[in-house]
């Protein structure tokens, strides 16, 4: 059995080049195949192999006091997924190119909503103070296809970039809605709720975690169909099934 780990932390790394090289021989030493992203704003990692594997990367990070307080979601697969291990330095761990949005340069980090709220939210139809809910996926067009929340609110996109033109025609629509943002696993609604916000829409939440949080802790209640990933799983269901688990090329 294969564990597939998908994990994120922003935090300032003053030595992007020295932390890829740790995570590369981690994963090295694990046999562990994937994505490992290092900027300075943080780290974004998508990595599979045995558990006793992917625990020991974790248990050395979480013992970097930068990398305590990590995102972590994990799933099953008969197969790997990744065909390699890929370790990258970027300029940012999801490109945005939004200053105002950079959550290590933000006076606080944009408010959640957990996932078990969200779904009563869902359910009732509006939040706790009886505002109507809108549910704003973050992810491009072709992740879109695969599955979203029912009734949520999708942009004609290709990449997250194109978001803030995409979201304009929209805004004054959602000025008396609670508008919760969401996307794969946390990093590109953090980073939209932070923009948003700050470019003036202060009802703005994040889905803390992520589709793939919201299907750990509470599985499909509201939501229609899959979650894709970046991988050759292609896509997860609510009980984090893939949809394909063959053997990777």
């Amino acid at each position: 059995m294969i564990d597939n780990l998908a994990a994120y932390h922003f935090v300032a790394i003053e030595d992007p080049d020295t932390v890829a090289a740790w995570l590369r021989a981690l994963a090295e030493a694990g046999d562990l195949r994937g994505t490992v992203l290092v900027a300075p704003e943080g780290i974004n990692l998508f990595l599979a192999g045995a558990v006793d594997a992917v625990d020991a990367v974790l248990d050395a990070l979480r013992g970097d006091v930068r990398f305590a307080a990590l995102q972590v979601k994990r799933s099953r697969s008969d197969a790997l997924p990744f065909a390699r291990l890929k370790v990258k330095v970027k300029p940012e761990i999801i490109s945005f190119r939004k200053p105002e949005a950079m959550p290590l340069a933000a006076p606080a980090r944009a408010p959640d909503v957990a996932p078990d709220t969200l779904a009563r939210w869902i359910a009732q139809g509006h939040d706790d103070a009886g505002r109507r809910l809108v549910l704003l996926d973050t992810r491009n067009r072709e992740e879109v296809g695969y599955g979203t929340f029912a009734g949520a609110l999708t942009l004609p996109i290709d990449n997250f970039t194109e978001l803030p033109d995409a979201l304009a025609p929209h805004r004054d629509a959602l000025r008396d809605a609670t508008v919760v943002s969401f996307c794969t696993g946390g990093i590109r609604c953090e980073k939209a709720a932070l923009w948003m916000r700050a470019d003036g829409m202060d009802n703005v939440l994040q889905l803390d975690g992520g589709i793939l949080g919201y299907f750990e802790r509470v599985g499909g209640d509201g939501y229609d169909g899959r979650c894709f990933v970046f991988d050759d799983r292609v896509a997860l269901d609510p009980a984090l099934r893939p949809l394909q688990d063959g053997v990777a090329a």
